[in-house]
């Protein structure tokens, strides 16, 4: 790790995924940050995240490559099957020839332990990262040579920048674009976690795959945890029944409606679940904006996006040691920095958020296009879907 600089912290709203990535990669380039996180300790909800090879490089650059390997499930296969005819529409090698094609692994990991893993790599520097939970901000003044963060506690964080992290309503994001409330998809998500001994037996020759039903406006997904010890399931549907919602309890009855008709393996995963947990899914148009002055955004504050392409997570650490690197390169002037360092992520991100969009077009098809696309992603050959792929996952 480079020594820590004389100059002022980094102040960085948000303790998820993205900031925690930050601090971290401020931390290696020699900046001190100070992370505040509204909730009263440091954690994360949800389930299951998916990690491409870009994500691993990611994982190097933050050095928590060994800690991640050693928690995350690495598949053997990813598999598509039609959720209504049970037909196999796509088996895709995820090992060694995946590895060979893209120069790394894909793997999942709960979404906690990604957390964590970050987590105590920030408080292994308490040089560096100070970590401030149960602080939550309520606004922010650009000075010009630095930068003040008020606090509901009626506190001010002095520092000599503000980095956005704060999530799908970020505060942030308010000063520098103001475009409102994030756009509502329509589609939620139900989420819940087995223990392994749980899943029943019907699925058991997908165990080592991570699989996806596809269905006529629903879709589901299931892998195992945390080296194999845990089974994730995600189950996806339209409703316009909720405008915003997230953490919150589903509704079992609405769930096994939207699923009717589909095969018995997701039927049997259905009833395996008493109780899910839903987020209601947003997004936001692709913007260029994400800095003003000594003020910038990362992660889902810049570029909230649908899960479709399991690439929110990779693409907040990505913007970290982007933005880490960038401030290196401009020797620390922030206000250089910070102008520049959107123009190096806007395209790449932009395009994971209409290309999500896209993807759960192509997941949820019903009719004469569900069976276009069978007949179009069945044909693939493996090394042509890898060659599809190479935009997202042989990144940098």
């Amino acid at each position: 790790m480079s020594s820590t600089d004389s100059t002022g912290p980094i102040v960085i709203a948000g303790g998820g995924i993205g900031g925690l990535a930050a601090a971290r990669a401020l931390a290696l380039s020699g900046r001190r940050s100070i992370v505040l996180e509204q909730a009263p300790e440091f954690g994360e909800i949800g389930a299951g995240i998916q990690l491409g090879p870009n994500v691993h490089r990611m994982f190097e650059r933050l050095g928590v490559a060994r800690e991640m390997r050693d928690i995350a499930f690495y598949p053997e296969h990813l598999i598509m099957n039609d959720s209504v005819t049970g037909e196999e529409v796509m088996r895709l090698p995820a090992g060694e020839r995946f590895r060979a094609h893209f120069g790394g692994p894909y793997g999942v990991i709960h979404r906690a332990d990604l957390h964590k893993v970050l987590l105590e790599a920030c408080q292994a520097t308490p040089e560096a990262i100070d970590l401030r939970a149960g602080t939550r901000v309520t606004g922010f003044t650009d000075h010009g040579g630095r930068v003040s963060v008020e606090t509901e506690s009626g506190g001010t964080v002095e520092g000599e920048a503000l980095i956005g992290a704060d999530g799908l309503w970020s505060q942030v994001r308010n000063h520098i674009v103001g475009d409102g409330d994030p756009r509502v998809s329509g589609h939620i998500a139900y989420r819940a976690v087995l223990d392994i001994n749980e899943v029943p037996d019907i699925v058991d020759r997908w165990m080592n795959d991570v699989v996806l039903w596809a269905g006529p406006k629903n879709h589901l997904v299931h892998y195992k945890l945390r080296r194999g010890e845990l089974f994730n399931i995600v189950a996806v549907f339209h409703s316009d029944r909720y405008v915003e919602g997230w953490d919150s309890h589903g509704d079992p009855e609405e769930l096994h409606k939207r699923f009717a008709g589909t095969r018995p393996e997701v039927q049997a995963l259905l009833d395996k679940v008493d109780v899910w947990r839903m987020w209601v899914l947003c997004d936001r148009e692709p913007v260029r904006e994400w800095a003003k002055g000594r003020i910038v955004l990362l992660g889902d504050a810049a570029h909230p996006m649908l899960q479709y392409l399991a690439a929110g997570a990779g693409m907040a650490m990505e913007d970290a040691v982007c933005l880490a690197d960038t401030l290196a390169e401009n020797q620390g002037d922030i206000v250089k920095s910070f102008a520049e360092y959107p123009g190096k992520r806007y395209l790449r991100t932009g395009r994971v958020q209409v290309t999500a969009r896209y993807y759960g077009d192509i997941y949820h098809a019903s009719g004469v296009v569900r069976e276009l696309r069978n007949a179009a992603i069945g044909g693939r050959d493996p090394d042509a879907a890898y060659k599809g792929m190479e935009w997202l996952y042989k990144y940098p």
